[in-house]
């Protein structure tokens, strides 16, 4: 008998735009390490969620899919 798997499917989705190219990668990569941080605590349920900036701006989504299956 094969035991399941669980599985996360994850779509991100952001749009953030700032005054210079380096600048734009940090607050990227910034809501990256706070979607992570969420994540890794489980705080997220299966479905959209809104993600936003430093100062609660909405830049986009995160979508989850957990789920369990053979691998």
């Amino acid at each position: 008998m094969r035991e399941l798997t669980p599985h996360i499917k994850c779509d991100v989705e952001l749009n953030v735009s700032g005054p210079a190219e380096r600048t734009v990668a940090s607050w990227t990569a910034a809501a990256l390490r706070r979607i992570a941080d969420k994540l890794d605590q489980g705080e997220y349920e299966d479905g959209h969620h809104e993600v936003t900036d430093g100062s609660g701006r909405p830049i986009g989504s995160v979508y989850f899919d957990f789920s369990e299956g053979v691998r």
